[in-house]
């Protein structure tokens, strides 16, 4: 074998030899209290090439990257760059190697503009020391933001922004530093179709000019469709190396999974819908969308589908209490419901968000106080805080959700972002709730725990409680949902009978002018 030369495997066994990567991790281990995230994992990035990084929650695929760019260093293994030897012990010396990351979890400051979220920690020097050229980093954002089709003005606070524009910015900010190694953790999740094919055409112009991409997914049909090469990674270890023409989706979620998976998540059978749980009438709000009639019944997991920023998250939050109303009435199993979160979780209601980072958890508590938040009244009915009741009931959740953590006293920030929204979902389990509301319930959650949670939402409904769940994949509300209301324009455009429930039928709706 010549020097200098790799081997990636083929799922028969078969070697390859190719020429010298790019960039290559060889022998990398990373161990933090109580779990080893990464064992003697290899892998090297290609100049361009798309490269897949799959595995469950927890499999350690955010944890190399963040090892790849300086965030966390290894305990052990090495780093080559174009066959040489080199050192990455923080972020500064992975930017020298043009290693830009565009994690997951946004890393974006709410209260600057688009421009200086772009260029934060690079801002470019006006004329007198001391200052910042504020048009010149106003004009080169707009220039990036133009590059991936994101027509935005740039002096825009960023807090201003939904969650998917903010991943647009996200990009935007990874592109801006001429980046040779480009990481992508879930980078489609928060994204409508329209802006997904906008990101994968900027992909395509990248991988042609020889920038290297590792690109992060659940979603299997990116991954056949964007990925020259795939890597499995399983409870911290390297599982295979594969070509997408010589695997399957069903053998790639074998091997990420170590079982048979089904990933069509059929529900095998349907219960028979009950009384009226939520009915919503005439409902309007100052985020901008109006006229909104819906009823979800006992029995029932009810689809509210659209396109990004048609206003389906904030019809959500109004039903819940946590945004204003201007007209209409939310009836909750027949009694009308006022405008207070604290109101709609004492008479049963829970609402799953879209933004778990901030609007689900409190980072800094351990997974056990954040479990148990919602119930803290149902377990602790005399007001006194029993530490042992507490640890038991958190312990019995990451048992059902399968909630990869060493403890439930482990900071619940520490966790991957798919075990987060485990917790997010696990808190109401607690909780006396009989109604609930998913939004995007599966963003950044494996094909494994998407199957659990689809399967912990039909348990719920053949209990008795109810379910209105908003997701971007139309996939999952056809197979998942007994009906679905569309989304366009913070109107609802139409509601789709089982029967009726097909993705080519929620698109028609969804962008019928």
């Amino acid at each position: 074998m010549a020097s200098g030369s790799v081997v990636s495997e083929a799922p028969n066994g078969a070697a390859r030899i190719a020429g010298v990567p790019l960039f290559e991790l060889r022998g990398i281990s990373k161990a933090f209290p109580g779990v080893k995230a990464l064992d003697d994992v290899s892998f090297d990035i290609r100049s361009g090439e798309v490269h897949m990084l799959v595995g469950e929650n927890g499999a350690g695929k955010s944890t190399l990257m963040k090892v790849l760019c300086g965030a966390y260093r290894a305990d052990s293994g090495s780093f080559f760059y174009n066959g040489e030897p080199v050192t990455i012990d923080d972020p500064a010396a992975a930017r020298q190697f043009g290693i830009a990351v565009i994690f997951q979890e946004f890393t974006l400051v709410p209260y600057l503009d688009i421009a200086q979220n772009i260029f934060l920690g690079r801002e470019i020097p006006g004329r007198l020391p001391g200052f910042i050229d504020q048009r010149r980093i106003h004009s080169e954002a707009k220039r990036v933001l133009d590059l991936i089709g994101f027509d935005i003005d740039p002096h825009l606070p960023l807090h201003r922004l939904g969650v998917a524009q903010q991943q647009m910015v996200e990009i935007a900010k990874a592109l801006s530093q001429d980046a040779r190694i480009l990481v992508m953790d879930e980078p489609t999740a928060a994204l409508s179709d329209r802006e997904t094919e906008r990101l994968f055409a900027m992909i395509k112009r990248l991988k042609d000019s020889g920038v290297a991409i590792v690109y992060i997914s659940h979603r299997l049909g990116e991954v056949f469709a964007l990925g020259d090469r795939i890597t499995v990674l399983r409870d911290g270890r390297k599982i295979a190396s594969v070509l997408p023409a010589e695997t399957t989706p069903d053998q790639l979620v074998t091997l990420m999974v170590g079982r048979p998976v089904d990933t069509t998540y059929t529900r095998a059978s349907r219960p028979v819908p009950g009384k009226v749980a939520l009915e919503v009438t005439n409902l309007s709000g100052p985020s901008g969308f109006s006229d909104i009639n819906l009823t979800v019944r006992a029995g029932e997991i009810v689809g509210l589908c659209g396109l990004v920023g048609s206003g389906r998250s904030e019809v959500a939050r109004a039903i819940f209490g946590a945004d204003r109303i201007t007209a209409g009435e939310i009836r909750l199993f027949g009694e009308p419901i006022g405008a207070s979160p604290e109101e709609s979780v004492r008479r049963g209601m829970a609402l799953i968000p879209e933004n778990r980072k901030t609007q689900g958890l409190a980072l800094n508590r351990s997974v056990s106080d954040n479990i148990i938040l919602a119930g803290l009244r149902k377990l602790f009915p005399s007001g006194l805080y029993v530490p042992r009741r507490a640890i038991k009931a958190a312990r019995a959740i990451i048992d059902k959700l399968r909630i990869a953590t060493p403890t439930p006293r482990r900071a619940v920030a520490t966790l991957s972002g798919g075990n987060q929204q485990k917790v997010v979902i696990g808190k109401w389990l607690n909780a006396d709730a009989r109604f609930f509301i998913f939004d995007e319930p599966t963003r950044g959650i494996d094909v494994g725990a998407k199957a659990e949670i689809f399967r912990l939402l039909d348990h719920l409904v053949h209990d008795g409680a109810a379910v209105l769940m908003i997701s971007s994949e139309q996939i999952e509300i056809v197979h998942i949902c007994d009906r679905a209301y569309v989304m366009r324009g913070g109107h609802i455009a139409g509601e789709l009978a089982h029967h009726e429930l097909t993705e080519a039928n929620i698109v028609r709706l969804g962008i019928h002018q």
